[in-house]
Order: C-alpha cells, then structure tokens, then sequence
C-alpha cells in the first residue's frame, strides 16, 4: 500500500444518534461514509509497523472467535485471533455455556424428537418479524453441521441438558424437553500451559466436585430430594476420580474455551493476549486489516481475505449504554467479561457499518452483591418466594424467562416503578434451598445485608419499613399469594403454566411445584435489579455473516459474530444457550464464506 493509501483509523467522535428502543440504525455521516469509502484518515500504513500479514484476522477469543478462526485454519487459510484481554475466552468461559443448536447430532442420538421443520416453526414463532428468515435459516441450518466440525476438529465433546425446556414450549413446535446442551468434562492439562490464560469462571465450582450445568437444579434441592443428594454424590465422585487420575476438570463455559483452544493450538493458529483492537483498517471502502495497540504502541495486522469481529458487546461501556439503552441502566449489573467495552463495534460503524437491537440486552433478574452482581437462576422461580415492586405488589412471573422478567420490569418501570424490585422469602424456603452457594439454614454474609442487598426481618411489616414499600400492601400481596400458593393455580400472573416454569423447582411441593406459601419468619428481600449476560445489539449482519451498511450494501471484508453482532435470536430467547450457539454458528458460517469467496 502507498502511503497516500487509505486506513479507517479516526480519532473523532461519531455523532450521537437519537433514542430508539426497537431498532437502532447506525448511519453514517459524510465523514465517516467519505472514510468508508478511502478518503484520507488519521494514518497510512506506512505510520503503523506491520505486525503480521495473515488471511484471516479474529478479533476476540470468546466461542464465535475461537469458533471462527478454527474452522479458517481448517479450511487452509492462515489466521490470528486478536485478544484484549491477558486471558482467552471471554463470557463464554465465564459462563454455564448452555448451547441451543436445534437438530444437531448430539440431541439426535440423545433421543430428542427435534426435526428442521420443528426448529424452523418454532424459532420463527419465538423471534418474530425482528430478524429475517433468511438469518434464521442459516442458523439453523448451519449449526449443526458446525457442533460436527467442533467435535471433529477439537477435544469437545457435548451432553444433552435432559428436562431444560426450550423456553416458550408452549409456542408451536416448542420443546418441552428442551433443545440445550452443554460441553462435557474436559481435562484441562491437554492446553498445559496455557491453561493459565484461560478466563476464571463467572462463579467456580466448589473444590473436589464436577459440576455440569444441569446438574444445579438438582444441587439448588440437595437437602430436600434424595436425587438432589445423588447429583451432589455424584458431583463429588467425578472430583474424585479427575484427582486420582491426576487431571483438571474442567466443565460449562471453562470446558468450552478450553476445549476451542486446544483445537487451536492443534491447528497452530495464534492467539495473540493483551491486543486490544484500535480501529479497523479499511483501503478502497474495503476491510483489510485491524490497527492494535501491543505494550502501548500501535500496529497493522492485514488481512488478506477478511477481518472477523467476535469481540463481545458493550456490557462495559457506560456511554454506550446510556446513550442506546434505557436507565436506570450501567455497568455495574452485568456478569459479561470486564473487557466487553464495544471496541468492534465502535470500530465497525467508524467503518461505515448499520447498528441494530442496541437497545436490548441478554437480560436476568440480578442481585447487586458487594463483590459482583448475582445472576439469579433458581431462587427467584423456587417455591415460597415472590417479586414484588416498589408499592409491595407482585407484577410478574416470576417463574418466567429470566429476560423476560427484566423485559417487563423496564416496560412498567416508568408508571409503577420495579427497579429495583424485591425478591421476598421465608425462613421455610431458606431451611430447604441452596441460595446462591450459600447452603439451608445458613446465614448469608454481612456484607450482603450492609451493602443493603439483602434485609431480614420477623415481621413482614419491619420487612416492609426496611425495603421501603408499604407494609399493608405487601401483607395483602403476600396473603394473596399464600392462597394462591395453596391452590396451585396463579390466575394474575399464570406461573406454573408453563413447562419451562417448573425446570427450577420443587417436585415435592405440590399441587404447584414452583408455588408454596410464605410464613415461617424470619423473612428475607433481596435488592433486584435488570442484570444481563451481556449486551444482545451490534453490527448488523446478513445470512452470510457479512457486515452490512446502513443502506443494506456490503462492507466487503468485514464479518461479525456473537455479541459484537445484532443478535438473530431479535428481542426474545429461545432457549438455553441462544446466545452462544449463534454464536459459535456465525463464526463458522464467516469462516466459510471467507474460504469460499
């Protein structure tokens, strides 16, 4: 390149949009399209050293990049992956790495009765007019042959989430049973030394135990069901066996990153720690290259073929989530990896690229505890607990998808204020459930009731004055709720209607698994707030995985996957693992592309 050549590497701010909260568009101004285009920018080549010349370029090492970049070495072509943070693996190894992929091989031969008509039915019926067919048909049509490519190509293997419902079965074609599954054990001493960058996860597993994600429901129940103290046996008994044979188990989102990087490291491709993505470098309106920074100097990796961006969302960048998303909102709440500052896609739309579903987010009721936000699974859908807003009254199902919940929350916010809410309990409830890791009957830490996260209290009266709602309203609603409880039926909010409402629940309360009333004092609140996993909205992209401009036309050479893209799950979620899985698919569907063009 001369160097009167011409880069993406501005330094200007780009214009604020205006407030959207269904679709967000990011068009360009004359000053970013003239760059897309070639006009003069900040640097040239000749500025930048020129770190390494590959086919493909990844930016990100979570499970759409290490997902991509596997299957570009697979298909001959040399590549990077480009990674801020000093570890691998971003959310996902943060995560309990759920994976829904319809009709792969895996639930096949586990016997669930999934077809690609049954997918295609029920995955439209779930995302709606949000996402275009064509986006959802290569999803689905190329997941699972990408779960074989994995497995094929990598240590990782895969076991069915048995009994995790997909998560609207009632929709057409909906899955009682459930469609998700997860990464199996893996030992960790095959990545040797680089086991070390691997990312901790987002909670670790209590030492001596393998822990799979469809073993917690069971774990959450350990002192009230005899299969809940089997797992738990059970759990034990593979921590047991791994430390005989001298092993690192390794489990859910650890397994997952581990298991890709291994495949990695078999195929000798790169994966450079500490690079944070500058900017995109663009030449003739075409992407062909990132500008990064190594040890506080900035430098070229040119692509030859196609630059990838996996680098996550903007979870962490306050700016970011002021200006798309609505308040209260921050970065406080969420559990995505710290890194997660939109960098790929602030890059993407100097470039030229559309934004979309920059409003949304991967959302879950969350407790905001002193150390780092809890993303509540179970205890919120246990029996013998409710939500309740600021005026002491119930607003939702409880028992609903977790994004669900937070949907609502921000919908009724403005004229019956829910943020925070309060996850209210009795002393019988904690005498019986894992709370957290906290184990029955134990007391919570101090630290929990002093960053007013948690209160307790004898009365549900002195409860009321503690969380500042109205005590006669909370006494009513939870009276309401007793009866209701006792009945089995919730004909105000419908929980329990649904097969997905009972996954994390009690079978031995009865008529109503995930009903049972409230009063046995001591009770207990517990601050709720819109947490997330990340955020769901970035650079839009077609079926092909193809950055595209606000006007629908191609940036070529630029490709997105995972939380750097918008999301083809739209504003809803089909299941567990309706994040990575499309994740991982996209990534595989870019790499393809790239080979074949």
């Amino acid at each position: 390149m001369s160097p009167s050549a011409d880069p993406a590497r501005r330094t200007d701010s780009f214009p604020t949009p205006g407030p959207s909260r269904r679709r967000v568009l990011g068009a360009a101004t004359g000053a970013s399209l003239a760059l897309a285009a070639g006009a003069t920018g900040a640097a040239t080549a000749a500025d930048l050293p020129l770190l390494g010349t590959y086919d493909v370029v990844v930016v990100g090492s979570g499970a759409a990049g290490m997902t991509a970049a596997l299957t570009a070495a697979k298909k001959g072509l040399s590549c990077v992956v480009l990674e801020k943070a000093p570890t691998f693996g971003g959310s996902a190894a943060r995560s309990g790495a759920g994976i829904w992929i319809p009709n792969n091989p895996v639930i096949l031969a586990a016997g669930v009765p999934d077809t690609p008509a049954k997918a295609a039915t029920y995955l439209a019926a779930v995302v709606g007019p949000d996402v275009s067919a064509a986006r959802q048909q290569a999803f689905l049509g190329n997941g699972p042959a990408m779960i074989s490519f994995v497995m094929a190509n990598s240590p990782l293997r895969f076991r069915w989430m048995e009994g995790y419902s997909d998560y609207y079965p009632e929709l057409p074609r909906g899955l009682p049973g459930g469609r998700s599954m997860e990464p199996d054990q893996l030992d960790g001493t095959i990545l040797g030394a680089e086991l070390a960058h691997l990312n901790p996860a987002y909670m670790a597993v209590p030492a001596g135990m393998v822990v799979f994600s469809a073993d917690y429901k069971w774990l959450t129940l350990a002192a009230v069901s005899a299969k809940g103290a089997a797992v738990a046996t059970e759990c034990l008994a593979r921590g047991t066996r791994a430390a005989l044979l001298g092993q690192k188990p390794l489990t859910m989102g650890q397994s997952l990153a581990a298991g890709l990087r291994a495949g990695l490291l078999a195929a000798r491709v790169p994966v450079w720690l500490n690079t944070p993505l500058s900017d995109l470098f663009v030449e003739n309106g075409a992407v062909t290259g990132a500008v990064v920074t190594q040890n506080g100097t900035s430098g070229l990796v040119r692509a030859r073929r196609g630059v990838i961006v996996g680098s996550g969302g903007f979870e962490h960048n306050a700016s970011m989530r002021a200006q798309y998303q609505r308040q209260p909102i921050g970065t406080a709440w969420t559990v995505g990896a710290k890194e997660n500052t939109g960098d790929g896609i602030l890059a993407g739309r100097r470039a030229g690229a559309a934004l979309d579903l920059m409003d949304d987010a991967w959302w879950g009721p969350a407790i905001p505890l002193p150390d780092q936000p809890y993303f509540c699974l179970a205890e919120r859908t246990l029996p013998g607990g409710l939500l309740v807003n600021a005026a002491g009254a119930r607003f939702v199902n409880e028992a609903a998808p977790y994004s669900d919940v937070v949907h609502t929350m921000y919908e009724r916010n403005p004229s019956a204020p829910d943020i925070p809410a309060w996850l209210i309990i009795d002393q019988n409830y904690r005498n019986r459930y894992l709370f957290k890791d906290v184990a029955p009957t134990f007391t919570f830490p101090d630290a929990w009731y002093t960053s007013g996260a948690a209160y307790k209290a004898w009365s549900l009266d002195d409860l009321a004055g503690r969380i500042g709602v109205p005590a006669a309203a909370l006494r009513t609603t939870v009276s309401r709720f007793n009866g209701l409880a006792l009945n089995g039926t919730d004909p105000d909010f419908h929980r329990g209607a649904s097969a997905y409402d009972h996954y994390y629940t009690d079978p031995a309360i009865l008529p109503n698994s995930s009903l049972a009333p409230l009063w046995l004092p001591p009770f207990h609140a517990f601050r709720i707030v819109p947490g997330d996993l990340g955020t769901k909205g970035g650079l839009a992209t077609d079926a092909r995985a193809r950055v595209l401009r606000p006007d629908g036309t191609v940036i070529p050479g630029l490709y997105a996957a995972g939380n750097a893209s918008a999301a083809v799950m739209g504003h809803s979620y089909a299941g567990a693992g309706s994040t990575i899985g499309p994740a991982m698919t996209f990534g595989y569907i870019a790499a393809l592309d790239i080979a074949a063009t």
